[in-house]
C-alpha cells in the first residue's frame, strides 16, 4: 500500500482515491495541482493512500463476506498504519487529520472520521455514496454493519462518540450536475441529522457534478476558508 506526501508543513488532509484508483489518482487528475498554492504556502500538507476497493467492495468475484472483511482490513490498516504514519511524518503526536475523497473515496473519508474522530477532525466527502449493501449481493454481517455508515450511525448510542463527533467539522459535497446522484448524500444527512450530529449538506447545484473538474472546484473552496 503506498502514501505519497505532497508539501513539507501544515495541517494533514488524508485523500482517497475513486474507485479504482491508487495513491497517484489525484495529482494523475489535477486535483493536486487545484490546490498546489495552498500546499505551497503550507496551508495543507497532502497524503494520498491507494485502496484496496478491487479486493473489497468491488470484487465480483469474492464471496460478500470476503468483501466486507476486506474493507474491515483497509479501515484497520489506515488506523494502526497511515494515522500514526501521519503524526511522525508532521512530527506532532496526536495532530488533528482531516480527509476527502470524491466517489467512493468520499465513503472512506466519511467512514474514517466517523470511526476515529478523536483523531480525524474534519471531512470533505465529494459526491460520496454512504450505503453500499448494492455491493453486497443480500449478504450481510457484523464486519459489513460497522463498515456501512448509513447503518451503524443509525444505531450509535456512545456517548464518547457523540462527544467527539461534535467537535469535528462534516461536509458532504453533492449537487445536481452529470453524473451525480444526490440521493446518499441526503440520506446520510438525514442519519446525521436524526442522532444530532452537526454536519453540512452542501449541494452546489449544477457546480456539483460526478467529475473531477467539480471536485476540484469543491476540494478549493473548502481548503481556502482553513
Amino acid at each position: 500500500m503506498g502514501v505519497v506526501v505532497f508539501g513539507h508543513w501544515g495541517p494533514p488532509l488524508l485523500a482517497f482515491p475513486t474507485s479504482h484508483g491508487d495513491e497517484w489518482e489525484l495529482r494523475r487528475n489535477g486535483l493536486i495541482d487545484a490546490i498546489g498554492d495552498f500546499i505551497d504556502a503550507g496551508r495543507v500538507k497532502v497524503f494520498t493512500v491507494g485502496s484496496n476497493n478491487d479486493e473489497s467492495f468491488l470484487d465480483k468475484a469474492a464471496h460478500p463476506l470476503h468483501r466486507s472483511w476486506r474493507q474491515r482490513m483497509f479501515d484497520e490498516y489506515i488506523r494502526d498504519e497511515v494515522l500514526p504514519f501521519i503524526a511522525t511524518n508532521c512530527q506532532t503526536a496526536g495532530i488533528p487529520v482531516a480527509t476527502t475523497g470524491a466517489s467512493l473515496g468520499a465513503y472512506h473519508a466519511l467512514n474514517t472520521l466517523l470511526h476515529h474522530p478523536h483523531t480525524v477532525k474534519r471531512c470533505y466527502a465529494l459526491s460520496g455514496i454512504y450505503d453500499l449493501r448494492r455491493f453486497m449481493n443480500g449478504a450481510y454481517d457484523d464486519n459489513f454493519y460497522f463498515q456501512n455508515p448509513i447503518d451503524y450511525m443509525a444505531n450509535l448510542e456512545d456517548r464518547g462518540y457523540l462527544d467527539q463527533l461534535a467537535t469535528c467539522e462534516i461536509r458532504l459535497a453533492t449537487g445536481s450536475g452529470p453524473y451525480e446522484e444526490s440521493s446518499y448524500s441526503y440520506a446520510m444527512s438525514g442519519v446525521l441529522a436524526r442522532k444530532g450530529i452537526r454536519h453540512h449538506l452542501d449541494d452546489w447545484g449544477p457546480r456539483g457534478g460526478h467529475d473531477w473538474p467539480y471536485w476540484k472546484e469543491q476540494l478549493r473552496g473548502y481548503i481556502s476558508k482553513w
